[in-house]
């Protein structure tokens, strides 16, 4: 008449809960993204993203030291500059807003974090592509790969201690694995943005870096309905060097972070992108969810499908937490 089998034994006790968790969340698995832009005094507040900021350089500054104390795993950087043209030129620039920035945040924090930078255009360019246009308007896949070596160069002289190609264009590991090595950075590391969706969850993000886009990015973005193509894109990065592969968005793709885990000999990470912050920031500013158990939730979701390293701007914020037990 009663059970044999009772596993609620084992959920008894918080206690119990601890001892046999079986998916952790622990500060240095989560990197922050951060946003810089050229020519503020002082932070700027992102409406469509309550709580995250475009930095100052001495805001970005600040929050770099803040963020380390706190225990983040690292800190992704992006650049949102005054000016835009064709070609991105700001993200060669070695003056340019990334750049300087980077160098900011290395004076600041050293070695004692990781340093990560976006490898792409869309923030610097007027018409908000990932690369350069060719004369019937399309991106120019091997003409934007020349300006991507010569951005990671320039992003490893800054500081970077880990660089994120994520404009999906094919042989984009390679090209900055070949360029960074010709330079002299061969420990320089590259997390591969390698499944990259066209996703309705990055709205947000546009706002964050200013995005001049006219169209959209499906021509090199993964298509929202495909895994196979996906991993196939995991399998060229890492036989192109790869030291990390990411999947992102996350939660709307926990079982390509799953399959991506399952193939890969490299650490996996899942960015957890703005769309995914603004929705449960949302939610919980209208008390429809309780907030803090809800991002849990989802970290440890990510965490569970097979992550790693999650990025997300939740960073500091549930390192504290985590800090608190």
């Amino acid at each position: 008449m009663f059970p044999s089998h009772r596993p609620r034994r084992l959920r008894r006790t918080a206690a119990l809960r601890r001892m046999v968790s079986e998916t952790t969340l622990r500060p240095e698995q989560m990197i922050l993204p951060m946003f810089v832009k050229e020519g503020l005094t002082e932070p700027v507040a992102v409406s469509s993203m309550p709580g995250v900021l475009q930095h100052s350089r001495d805001s970005l500054r600040k929050a770099a030291v803040e963020a380390v104390q706190a225990g983040v795993g690292g800190l992704m950087l992006f650049g949102v500059p005054e000016k835009h043209d064709a070609v991105g030129s700001g993200a060669t620039d070695p003056d340019g807003i990334l750049n300087v920035a980077l160098r900011d945040v290395h004076s600041e924090v050293g070695d004692s974090t990781v340093i990560m930078s976006d490898v792409c255009l869309d923030e610097f360019t007027d018409h908000g592509h990932c690369g350069v246009l060719d004369a019937h308007g399309n991106v120019d896949n091997d003409a934007t790969l020349e300006i991507y070596a010569e951005m990671a160069v320039a992003q490893a002289r800054a500081g970077a201690h880990v660089l994120g190609p994520s404009g999906m264009m094919d042989g984009q590991v390679g090209v900055i694995r070949g360029a960074l090595d010709d330079a002299g950075f061969q420990d320089t590391g590259i997390l591969a943005y390698s499944a990259k969706y066209a996703s309705a969850f990055f709205g947000p993000f546009r706002e964050a870096v200013d995005s001049q886009l006219k169209g959209d990015r499906k021509a090199y973005q993964q298509d929202p309905g495909n895994v196979r193509e996906s991993l196939r894109e995991v399998q060229l990065d890492l036989a192109e060097g790869a030291d990390m592969v990411m999947v992102k968005p996350a939660l709307a793709y926990l079982d390509v972070i799953r399959a991506t885990a399952e193939i890969s000999d490299v650490p996996v990470a899942a960015y957890q992108v703005s769309g995914e912050y603004a929705m449960i920031e949302a939610a919980a500013a209208n008390g429809w969810l309780d907030r803090r158990r809800t991002i849990t939730e989802a970290l440890t979701s990510i965490r569970r499908a097979g992550a790693d390293i999650v990025l997300t701007y939740w960073a500091v914020e549930v390192a504290g937490w985590l800090r608190e037990g």
